[in-house]
């Protein structure tokens, strides 16, 4: 039967069993797409990435004898949109039968299904065989749950798995270590210089240009630093076991001006393209720790296997519970805009300044700095939800719908009124301070709170309790601050108030 078989720029797995093996009558095709370039404004190096990516594999399925139709961006064939392409390529090749892989993106599921559904020939959709969950495991596992704890569904995770476990219980008798992965890296250990690639894009970037795609974000020369093929994401993952996993778990909250990736592993483009899968990662890290367990402790381990088992699969079963409806939420009904400083990085605020730079340069940021920097503001400054998603989705080259919205929306901003976070996760300058030293080289002064030298988040911070105090008096994990607010005296607090709305109102001056 001569069958289609559609696959996304971001289901990139050479493993898949629909290559085990070869034959004449299934074509494969990959579109570049401004379908996709251009439904949020992208960062230069995240298109460079998916475009280089999708390259690297075309070529590796035809040198496996598939045969493929790989449509450029550019290519005069090329509608740039995804129906169109399909329609045309099955009437042109008699196409009996329509295959794809479940996107991770519901626009793209919600496509492919209305698409399949008015075409007169068969159809198939296929798992992308790449998580260690189902699509709907974590809701049939919550389903008589109220609470949706990540920790629940982790522990469930490492039993099933079998992953850092020593019988039925936790390997090293406690199953989560967050506790002791939260210390300020102070310039001590070295953080060795970071793996970097060869790969030259001059053309994927000559081809970006010629098609007039709009981008944010910057790139300097033809050479582009991150993996883009499964040797060079092993090659990144074993680096990462070598020389970071030791200090990882230590450091993964850690904020300094002089480290852009400190410990981290930037393997989630590798991950998010599935170029390599989750299992690859995990497996390899817990082995490099059983064969050095003397000098690496369970700590760091733990908290490695815990963002990729534990988060990232999570949050993309939250995804598929709640969508499509979990884009609209606003629950605490944020309407401002995001400051211009975000597409600049234009701020007095060093913290920010630092954080929005690092992503312009290097479409990257650590978990922390998306949490507690620039997510922890735009909460902070009430901006609508809408906003940020897309500023999140655009900027990062990790950025798919499915993982980011439930943490910028979700996890960040808590507009889905605590599906994910138990509380905001918001902040004063006294949590910034704790984790780096982004306050030390500041323009504003992290202790004070009121005055034109005080730093914004401070003001901001009691002003975001005071005004969504009705919202948020009845968490009993917020109880606390508000005992704290209640005490603040009445002058005070008016104080605090205007000089938080005179930063929401003009937050280009701060």
């Amino acid at each position: 039967m001569k069958t289609l078989r559609l696959i996304l720029g971001d289901q990139l797995n050479r493993h898949h069993s629909w290559f085990n093996q070869v034959n004449d009558d299934h074509i494969y095709v990959m579109f570049e797409m401004r379908q996709e370039t251009d439904y949020v404004k992208q960062h230069i190096q995240k298109v460079i990435g998916f475009f280089s990516a999708m390259r690297h594999f075309e070529k590796a399925l035809k040198s496996n004898g598939h045969r493929v139709i790989y449509y450029r961006i550019n290519d005069k064939k090329n509608t740039q949109q995804l129906i169109d392409n399909l329609k045309k390529l099955i009437e042109e090749y008699q196409i009996e039968l329509f295959e794809y892989l479940l996107p991770d993106e519901y626009r793209l599921d919600k496509q492919l299904r209305d698409f399949c559904n008015a075409l007169d020939i068969k159809t198939n959709s296929c798992d992308t065989e790449h998580f260690y969950s189902s699509r709907d495991e974590l809701r049939l596992f919550f389903k008589d749950s109220k609470q949706f704890l990540m920790e629940r569904f982790y522990r469930y995770m490492r039993k099933k798995h079998n992953v850092l476990m020593d019988g039925p219980q936790p390997l090293g008798g406690r199953w989560n270590y967050d506790k002791s992965n939260r210390k300020k890296w102070k310039g001590q250990p070295a953080v060795p210089n970071p793996i970097l690639f060869e790969n030259d894009v001059s053309e994927v970037l000559e081809d970006i240009k010629s098609a007039g795609i709009e981008t944010i974000g910057h790139f300097e020369g033809t050479i582009f630093n991150y993996p883009i093929n499964e040797e060079q994401a092993i090659q990144q993952l074993r680096y990462f076991c070598e020389y970071l996993l030791q200090y990882f778990g230590d450091y993964q909250d850690a904020l300094h001006t002089n480290e852009e990736f400190l410990f981290h592993s930037r393997l989630s483009f590798a991950l998010n393209t599935k170029i390599f899968s989750p299992k690859t990662v995990v497996n390899e890290a817990i082995t490099y720790y059983e064969n050095h367990s003397l000098e690496i402790d369970i700590s760091q381990i733990e908290g490695f296997v815990r963002q990729i088992l534990g988060w990232r699969e999570y949050m993309r079963g939250v995804y598929w519970k709640e969508m499509p409806g979990y884009a609209q939420f606003n629950k605490l009904e944020n309407q401002n805009k995001l400051p211009n400083f975000y597409w600049t990085g234009d701020t007095k605020m060093n913290c920010l300044a630092v954080s929005i730079k690092n992503s312009l340069n290097n479409a990257y940021a650590h978990h922390i700095q998306r949490l507690m920097i620039t997510g922890n503001f735009a909460l902070l400054a009430q901006v609508h939800p809408d906003q940020v998603d897309q500023w999140y989705l655009g900027i990062y080259i990790d950025a798919i719908e499915w993982v980011e919205i439930t943490n910028t929306r979700g996890m960040s901003q808590f507009a889905d009124g605590g599906i994910i976070a138990t509380k905001p996760y918001v902040s004063s300058a006294s949590y910034i301070h704790k984790m780096g030293n982004y306050c030390e080289n500041c323009s504003y002064n992290r202790t004070k709170r009121t005055g034109e030298d005080a730093c914004p988040f401070n003001s901001l911070y009691w002003n975001f309790l005071n005004d969504k105090k009705e919202y948020l008096k009845n968490n009993h994990r917020m109880g606390m601050m508000y005992n704290l607010l209640s005490k603040i005296p009445t002058e005070e607090l008016k104080q605090l108030k205007d000089r938080a709305y005179r930063i929401i109102e003009n937050p280009d001056l701060f």
